[in-house]
């Protein structure tokens, strides 16, 4: 089935850039010029991700398995895809169901041991695929157990940490060593999702609170020392300005604010201060997180702090405002706290970053990350910010066989969706 008869089937009408994602991914992965290779789909935040693999997963011509990055995200988008018409099965056993379909969708704790089950399945379709360890781990462990199988990750922050005797840099997936990923299949950037109108609009409120100078890194280099951030938080004040802040956000009529914290103390500290806020941290239990967030989205609660554990997977279109409160080098940690607040909604004509920590400085806007090819093939890809790359450097003070090298990006012409 075509990825557009798919998407017919379901009364949802594929923009452009979904289509060609989702034909170029069949494309690819049915193409035995690029056996033993596997490729990437950069889909940025708020793009439609679980669409382009809902329609991925039914274009090809056998069973697949999708991998989640947890149980809340399998369950959510198990969810979503019903709404869009498929019937996809789930593997999970903190779900308690363990079923096995042409489309599959599974966390790579409960199928890790049962890869024997799966040997028929031809292709395999990572979400989040930045978090696959080429080294070693779960997923490694269960690729390796389905040699046969053609593998493709959708993901936004396409990159992950590698340190060595020079220091820490973000590497592209398809540059690191080892490496799961070869080649890139399709990529969307920000800025014509932005003018098309698929994003909403963001108002940038830089209001930096702390002196960088007196901010050290850790022992990898690759972020900074939390002894040092807590020193100067001290110094400053830090906790009484961001509770003035947020205070200040809800009285000039900011509906809801979900505040990132770099420490656990810290966000219920701040959510204790402000009457009705909550806090939301990796410890809280699921039924309580789950009303929590709930009573986010109805309106009975207002601000919700957390540190990192809602980076990713939590979807709330009507969210009006970030509050960035966790110094940080990390651009994907960057990207995914802003990228909360991308999802346009009827009541939310702008939304809201409020910076207090010099992330904008650091990595410049959303909307100016930019995918590029580089090097003398075009194959080197790199995320640059107004001109100035972010990939594949090493981190500082702010300031033979068939290769895919025809990636494209397509246009982000609007339709109706």
């Amino acid at each position: 089935m075509s990825s557009l008869l798919a998407a017919a089937s379901t009364g949802y009408q594929l923009r452009v850039y979904q289509d060609n994602a989702v034909k170029r991914a069949r494309m690819y992965l049915t193409d035995r010029r690029f056996t033993g290779r596997h490729g990437v789909i950069v889909a940025p935040t708020g793009s439609g991700k679980s669409l382009i693999i809902a329609a991925i997963a039914t274009a090809l011509d056998a069973p697949c398995i999708v991998f989640q990055p947890s149980r809340e995200i399998l369950a959510q988008n198990a969810e979503k895809l019903r709404g869009y018409g498929y019937a996809p099965e789930i593997f999970s056993a903190s779900l308690n169901r363990k079923r096995i379909g042409a489309i599959t969708l599974a966390t790579i704790g409960s199928v890790v041991k049962h890869a024997a089950q799966f040997q028929a399945f031809r292709y395999v379709l990572i979400d989040e695929c930045h978090l696959v360890n080429a080294k070693q781990g779960m997923y490694r462990q269960f690729l390796d157990g389905l040699q046969h199988a053609r593998i493709l990750g959708l993901t936004a922050t396409p990159y992950r940490l590698a340190s060595n005797a020079l220091g820490s840099q973000l590497r592209f997936l398809t540059r690191t060593r080892p490496r799961v990923f070869q080649d890139v299949v399709q990529y969307t950037n920000l800025a014509p999702l932005f003018r098309a109108g698929f994003l909403a609009p963001i108002a940038y409120h830089r209001e930096p609170l702390l002196d960088q100078a007196q901010l050290r890194l850790n022992s990898t280099g690759a972020d900074y020392d939390n002894q040092a951030v807590q020193q100067h938080f001290a110094e400053i004040g830090f906790a009484a300005r961001l509770r003035a802040r947020v205070e200040q956000l809800l009285a000039e009529g900011h509906r809801n604010v979900l505040v990132f914290t770099r420490f656990t103390d810290e966000a219920r500290a701040l959510a204790q201060a402000i009457p009705g806020a909550a806090v939301v941290t990796a410890d809280t239990p699921d039924h309580e997180r789950a009303g929590i967030l709930q009573g986010f989205r109805d309106g009975r609660i207002r601000v919700v702090t957390n540190v990192g554990v809602l980076t990713v997977g939590f979807d709330y279109p009507e969210l009006t405002t970030v509050v960035l409160a966790r110094p940080t080098m990390s651009l994907a940690l960057y990207y995914q706290m802003v990228g909360r607040v991308l999802r346009p909604h009827p009541s939310k004509p702008t939304a809201h970053v409020v910076d207090l920590v010099d992330l904008v400085t650091r990595f410049g806007r959303i909307e100016d990350l930019h995918m590029q090819p580089g090097g003398p093939k075009g194959d080197q890809w790199v995320i640059v910010s107004n001109g100035v790359p972010l990939t594949n450097v090493y981190f500082g003070p702010p300031r033979g066989p068939a290769t895919f090298r025809n990636a494209q990006e397509a246009p982000c012409t609007p339709s109706r969706s």
